[in-house]
């Protein structure tokens, strides 16, 4: 069954998303990013310029070197080569997310995308996933 996290109250969703990837990779874990085709375009900008120390092999899925690539910016989730990690930047839930090991909800600080993870929430534990929740606001101390 796929172990389901949400990090939410997340300030800047496309930086954090960078320091995942960063430690998955670093760990030898294949990723998917999971969002719309905008927020994947800033993300493959940032990935390249977040960190002079580490270089993150990514591309798209429409990639021809998508299957040996270890890290995927996929608009859609058909026809992957890998299943490890996904993670989501998308409002809505990936139809198919329960083919993945882990995924990762990724939820800002916004009202907007708040409710918009709290539907995802609840729409995995009424399916009995596992989840867990790490409240970044409750980190940096602020409150909900």
């Amino acid at each position: 069954m796929t172990r389901i996290d949400f990090h939410s109250n997340v300030p800047d969703k496309l930086g954090y998303v960078c320091r995942l990837v960063r430690k998955a990779y670093g760990a030898g874990q294949k990723v998917v990013v999971h969002g719309s085709s905008a927020q994947l375009a800033d993300l493959d900008a940032r990935l390249w310029t977040f960190s002079a120390l580490d270089f993150l092999p990514h591309c798209g899925l429409e990639s021809p070197n998508a299957a040996v690539t270890p890290i995927l910016l996929a608009a859609t989730l058909e026809s992957l080569p890998h299943h490890q990690l996904l993670i989501n930047l998308d409002a809505e839930a990936p139809a198919q997310f329960a083919s993945f090991e882990r995924l990762i909800e990724v939820v800002g600080a916004g009202a907007e995308d708040r409710e918009a993870g709290r539907q995802r929430y609840r729409f995995y534990r009424e399916r009995g996933y596992p989840l867990t929740h790490h409240d970044l606001g409750q980190a940096r101390g602020e409150s909900a």
